[in-house]
């Protein structure tokens, strides 16, 4: 018998989808900013390393995500606290055989506040559906650096990503204004989709960086500058107060060599320990 894609699969009853989060709000102290309260639910955590600057590493302790599982991740900065949260490795997104994966991002910023959002990449496996929601509110002086990547099946390891969904959905708003709008929607035949000349080239790895921050437009030709020697696709522009970068290409680990190098250059300062690992 035939299943529809939305309908839910009784082989896998609905109790062992992982559903959890982290929820995390950071402030500022005499010693600087900090974790003031967090709450973690499902195989989702969050540790904070020593150090000069706030830095959390989120954890899943499922070791993936698959279809069905819910994930959400809200971060609030109080006003004046700065933070860099990453992942503790990239995040592997398995098949679906029916609902698909939902990931929920919500990035809440205060006045002068500033956060460098820099998960590592997602690796999507063949069959993985993925549909995420990133959503940030920003105060109009506070600052965003932030990134998103996608791997379309492991090269090195003989995978490809035949077929499989990656809906991505961005709503930045900075003051109270809309700030950035994106829709990203691979459906498919995800493979032959990302092979054409319009679309990715022959693709296997993408990746956006923003920065929203009142200087932003002023760091375009610096943002130009380390893009010089990229062994990737890339390129960068500006407009009101958002510095977009975008990055594609077939090699995956090289993309992510030019990525971290971009990122280090933007945020003036090295990557969190987890990147080199």
């Amino acid at each position: 018998m035939l299943m529809s894609r939305s309908a839910p699969d009784p082989a896998l009853p609905q109790y062992i989808r992982a559903a959890g989060g982290v929820r995390v709000a950071i402030g500022t102290t005499a010693r600087g900013s900090c974790p003031m309260a967090i709450a973690e639910r499902g195989g989702y955590r969050v540790r904070f390393v020593n150090g000069p600057r706030c830095e959390g590493v989120y954890l899943n302790t499922g070791g993936g995500l698959a279809g069905g599982d819910d994930l959400a991740l809200d971060v609030t900065l109080a006003p004046g606290a700065a933070a860099t949260l990453t992942t503790q490795a990239a995040e592997k997104v398995y098949r679906a055989q029916a609902e698909p994966t939902t990931m929920r991002v919500s990035l809440d910023l205060g006045p002068g506040a500033a956060l460098d959002w820099l998960p590592q990449e997602q690796i999507l496996f063949d069959g993985a559906r993925l549909v995420r929601r990133i959503d940030a509110r920003l105060a109009a002086d506070a600052r965003l650096l932030m990134v998103e990547a996608a791997v379309f099946g492991r090269r090195a390891m003989g995978e490809t990503m035949t077929q499989g969904l990656l809906h991505d959905r961005w709503r930045i708003r900075r003051g109270g204004r809309l700030a950035f709008a994106e829709d990203l929607r691979l459906d498919g035949p995800v493979a032959e989709i990302l092979a054409r000349k319009a679309c990715g080239g022959g693709a296997r790895a993408i990746a956006t960086v923003l920065l929203v921050s009142p200087d932003a437009e002023a760091r375009v030709e610096e943002a130009r500058a380390a893009l010089t020697d990229a062994r990737v696709e890339c390129a960068a522009g500006a407009v009101e107060g958002v510095l977009i970068a975008r990055f594609l290409g077939p090699d995956a680990q090289a993309l992510r060599t030019d990525l971290a190098r971009f990122l280090a250059r933007l945020s003036g300062r090295p990557l969190p320990r987890s990147w080199s690992t």
